[in-house]
């Protein structure tokens, strides 16, 4: 009988215990899906390696930082036959309902009927579409943030820089599809009017359009060949632009050999182009060094004798879009702000991101003439190598 009693008495606490470690993990079985409700994914489409390799390399800087937060995608190179791979691939990342922003650099034409798609399903998503190919006024009216470097504003400024390098002629290379852009050929137009002010010769030079039949390499090998040919022409106080980012990379090469001018890239930034075009190897250490890449560029840029013939913008302006438009969507989706447009916090990243003063202004639209509150263009002073 004492057994019994005993062992009945050994059951009881036994059931005691277990009741009082089930009620030990209850709490953290309650948190689980306050965690769930904070989980997002923010999604980045890009051009690849071949049509712009800062903003793919952007796009990947921003996985290492913050993991299976981040979805990656591109659009393909021949994106205007291709715009339904655009869309395809916008819609690849909308399909995830943990995807709740998408940064897309350079919202190429296709972008707003890719938006469009996306929205039919996922009305909640915020979209940041940086150096559009499209009308502003579409861009602005799918998009909830649209940024660009300051098209028209560098319309003025590029051709003030030429003039300091001590251009007598400005040669602008684009082709017709570029020349459709509303922004860039209303620059076209200011770059002509200011060349004219300042005492310079414009030229409008067509070249081959990257998308066309000769792809990105028959566009490159026309900017090698054609440089010498202008130089001869102009003379080497002749500085060279062009409108299109897969130019860049021989447009450098081509006017450094010929001893002419560069003051800008079509997107300003230390990493465009110049390291491909003077063989600068960047170690994995120095990644994101833009006080290191400007000293290899500077030390380069002398060997050739181009010193202070060559210039840019101090910060990547198209990384910066992708990872200064990443750390917005991520504060608007952690509740650190509200409105999915708020221009404060857009300068305030901005100028973390760049760790420069930026000017950030918003556009009129030239066919509508309303204001735009929700394009914003960025400016930046230069650095001469």
């Amino acid at each position: 009988m004492l057994k019994r009693s005993f062992a009945i008495i050994l059951a009881l606490l036994m059931l005691v215990s277990l009741a009082a470690c089930g009620q030990k993990q209850q709490p953290a079985a309650s948190n689980e899906p306050a965690k769930e409700e904070n989980k997002f994914k923010i999604g980045i489409m890009t051009g690849t390696v071949s049509q712009n390799e800062e903003e793919f390399r952007a796009a990947e800087k921003m996985k290492a930082k913050y993991g299976d937060m981040i979805v990656l995608q591109t659009y393909p190179d021949n994106f205007m036959k291709e715009q339904e791979t655009t869309i395809a691939n916008v819609m690849s990342m909308a399909s995830d309902p943990d995807v709740k922003a998408i940064v897309i650099c350079q919202a190429i034409p296709g972008t707003s009927a890719a938006i469009d798609k996306a929205r039919e399903v996922r009305s909640d998503l915020l979209f940041i579409a940086a150096v559009p190919g499209e009308d502003p006024d579409m861009i602005a009216s799918k998009a909830d943030i649209v940024l660009q470097a300051d098209e028209l504003g560098m319309g003025v400024s590029i051709i003030e820089q030429a003039k300091k390098m001590g251009a007598k002629t400005f040669v602008h290379y684009s082709f017709p599809r570029h020349m459709s852009y509303q922004l860039l050929a209303m620059r076209r137009d200011i770059f002509r009017e200011q060349c004219e002010k300042n005492g310079i010769k414009f030229v409008d030079a067509t070249a081959p359009d990257p998308t066309g039949d000769a792809g990105v390499p028959g566009a490159q090998q026309f900017i090698l060949e054609d440089v010498p040919r202008k130089v001869a022409e102009l003379g080497k106080e002749t500085a060279f632009f062009s409108t299109n980012c897969a130019m860049q990379e021989p447009l450098i090469k081509a006017t450094l050999e010929q001893g002419a001018l560069f003051p800008q890239q079509c997107c300003p930034s230390p990493y465009h182009g110049y390291p491909g075009a003077l063989g600068i190897e960047i170690p994995e250490d120095k990644a994101g060094d833009i006080a290191y890449i400007v000293e290899q560029i500077k030390a380069k840029v002398a060997e050739k004798g181009g010193t202070g013939r060559f210039s840019t913008w101090p910060v990547p302006v198209n990384m910066m879009f992708i990872e200064g438009g990443v750390e917005y969507a991520k504060a608007y989706l952690e509740g650190k702000f509200a409105e999915k447009v708020n221009k404060d916090e857009l300068v305030k990243i901005f100028k973390e991101v760049a760790k420069a003063d930026m000017k950030v202004d918003t556009l009129t639209s030239e066919t509508s003439g309303k204001k735009l509150d929700n394009f914003f263009m960025v400016l930046s002073d230069y650095i001469t190598f």
